[in-house]
């Protein structure tokens, strides 16, 4: 497929401090592509440069076709970016943000009524679209900076963390107005820290940690290549618990210290599973229950990166 946005080398620094070191990225158009790490992996600063509000220390990239640094204006022209906090006039209505908006970008009045009257019918607010912005919700609000940002039709959209500080029905909402782009043929650009959303929303991942991405793939790649099985512990007490972390290493994926369990990765073999106990209960009383399930991102996450905070724990 044609690539909407790709990116060579992406480099950014802020004095010593070193944001992106050496970002590469291919996004086939049409396609939701999402960009997970924790906060100050870098996702926000790829989207700003490629947005072209920041200038790269190095590298290239190309958005939609064009340069993001020679031809800024024409970037400009077939982007959208809404980021982590609703830019709506909430002292006007819906109707009134979608027409202006739509106005700016150069539509007649009648044709701007008629974009606005869509996109609220589209995002769910016709209901409200005589209703001041201040009184929406803040999932309301989201739809409607959403809306706002699809008037002039851009080709590539970047939503940076766009569910942030929402609650549980919001974001699915939102989830379904991103669902809903797909088949318009527009590429969605995703950064989030919830591993659920990425799950959910995206075609192709990118985990990106201290400045570089580290991994990607689909979903279902990520899961075989790097979590494969988990490989569930219940230890009996304190001690078998720490005698077992120190055993394990770098092979414990998820810990729970209050719980006393452990989450380690295996094959999934029988032959694997008792290996793994053998090793850290010879005796038989170490181990009070085990488990096993299918990987999860949250197992992707926390072996490609080194903090643990997506994963609550």
């Amino acid at each position: 497929m044609d690539a909407a946005i790709e990116a060579t080398g992406l480099t950014k620094s802020y004095g010593r401090l070193a944001v992106l070191t050496g970002v590469d990225l291919r996004v086939p158009a049409g396609t939701v592509f999402c960009l997970l790490g924790p906060n100050g992996a870098g996702k926000t600063t790829t989207v700003r440069i490629l947005a072209t509000l920041t200038r790269p220390d190095a590298g290239t990239a190309r958005v939609a076709g064009h340069d993001v640094v020679r031809e800024r204006h024409l970037v400009r022209r077939a982007i959208s970016l809404t980021g982590q906090y609703a830019a709506v006039d909430e002292l006007q209505t819906g109707a009134e943000n979608l027409r202006m908006t739509a106005r700016l970008c150069g539509l007649s009045r009648r044709e701007a009524r008629r974009r606005a009257d869509e996109l609220l019918e589209r995002f769910g607010l016709t209901e409200a679209a005589n209703r001041r912005a201040g009184q929406y919700s803040g999932g309301m609000r989201r739809r409607l900076d959403l809306a706002a940002g699809l008037t002039g039709r851009p080709s590539v959209i970047f939503l940076d963390e766009p569910t942030t500080g929402l609650d549980l029905t919001s974001r699915q909402a939102m989830w379904d107005v991103v669902d809903g782009l797909i088949g318009s043929g527009t590429t969605v650009l995703l950064t989030t820290q919830y591993l659920e959303e990425a799950d959910r929303l995206a075609g192709r991942i990118a985990v990106v940690d201290h400045g570089r991405v580290v991994a990607e793939g689909s979903p279902a790649e990520l899961k075989r290549r790097f979590g494969d099985q988990r490989l569930d512990l219940d230890l009996a007490d304190r001690v078998a618990f720490d005698a077992a972390v120190a055993r394990l290493g770098a092979r414990v994926v998820q810990r729970d210290d209050a719980r006393l369990t452990l989450g380690v990765t295996t094959d999934g073999s029988a032959a694997h599973v008792r290996s793994v106990l053998d090793e850290i209960d010879p005796a038989g009383s170490a181990v009070r229950r085990f488990s096993l399930h299918s990987a999860t991102l949250d197992d992707v996450f926390l072996s490609l990166t080194s903090r643990k905070e997506l994963a609550g724990v």
